[in-house]
């Protein structure tokens, strides 16, 4: 059909011509509402957002000293945030002269790594950056 007719018919029913195919050989168009049309797809778009599940990090700071009662503490925070769906970084935080006990909060990470491994895998060996030294869990 003739662009010049098909716009005419759109105009008549008040619709719009849109052009779907520009590389087609003849272009295909389409007469429809556009305006419809792009609030329906913001739409689908927006409820396919809302079905995407976006992970959450949740963090658990400890020292190298950290004593039993609060280490087993923290342990079952991480098993709660870990059953909810999160991951969990553990970090240890070395104080002034604490970092000479990097052996200490090794340890610890590793501690915390044999606790949860009924429920959560490491995601990489503990590493020292700067004056942290930290491991991500993740759910099995």
């Amino acid at each position: 059909m003739d662009s010049k007719k098909a716009l005419d018919i759109a105009n008549e029913k008040n619709l719009d011509l849109v052009l779907v195919a520009p590389t087609g050989n003849p272009p295909v168009c389409k007469i429809m509402n556009y305006g419809k049309y792009k609030f329906e797809q913001a739409k689908k778009e927006k409820e396919a957002k809302k079905k995407q599940k976006a992970f959450e990090l949740k963090e658990i700071r400890v020292t190298p000293n950290t004593e039993e009662h609060d280490f087993n503490f923290k342990v079952k925070n991480a098993r709660k945030f870990l059953e909810d769906g999160a991951k969990v970084k553990i970090t240890v935080r070395f104080r002034g002269r604490e970092l000479n006990y990097v052996k200490q909060g090794e340890t610890i990470l590793n501690k915390f790594i044999e606790d949860l491994s009924d429920i959560a895998i490491p995601e990489k060996k503990p590493f020292l950056e700067g004056k942290n030294m930290f491991i991500i869990l993740s759910n099995k």
